[in-house]
């Protein structure tokens, strides 16, 4: 299932009678994702949004979720019960920021950065909670770096 915040470019031109498409997918279905494992679900992020996935109990209605985004910060409820409510490590878009239900068993969270650049890479979700590890950390830059190198590969030769 693709959320409505992931985006697709579609660039096409000719070049003498062939026509060339070049498409750049969403770049996590293209390099895989580098996820920060918690108690609730894990977390992980591209150079613009951070995806959150919270494991809830199978049979969770929507009505039973809620999800409240500000600019510095985020809270999540299932049946009543605080999953995670505290400070962003960074400022989001928060009306650009959505969360689904899926199969009714998986609440996923997009947040959109305010600040979208490879020198941003998160080091935790919330201020001092839900931090990765200095492995996962590393790994997170080098994945926000080699995004950045995409982008301005494909910008250069579109």
């Amino acid at each position: 299932m693709q959320l409505a915040s992931h985006h697709q470019l579609t660039r096409t031109f000719p070049t003498d009678t062939r026509r060339w498409c070049i498409t750049m997918a969403h770049f996590d279905e293209k390099s895989g994702i580098v996820p920060c494992q918690t108690p609730w679900g894990q977390w992980y992020q591209t150079m613009e949004e951070v995806f959150i996935e919270v494991t809830v109990p199978e049979g969770t209605k929507g009505k039973m979720v809620t999800v409240t985004f500000a600019p510095k910060q985020l809270s999540c409820t299932v049946r009543g019960e605080v999953v995670f409510k505290g400070e962003l490590h960074e400022a989001v878009i928060s009306d650009e920021c959505t969360w689904t239900l899926v199969d009714n068993k998986l609440v996923q969270i997009v947040l959109t950065k305010s600040r979208r650049s490879a020198e941003n890479c998160w080091r935790s979700l919330l201020k001092d909670q839900y931090t990765a590890d200095p492995f996962t950390y590393d790994q997170m830059e080098k994945k926000l770096t080699l995004q950045r190198f995409q982008h301005e590969y494909i910008d250069q030769y579109l």
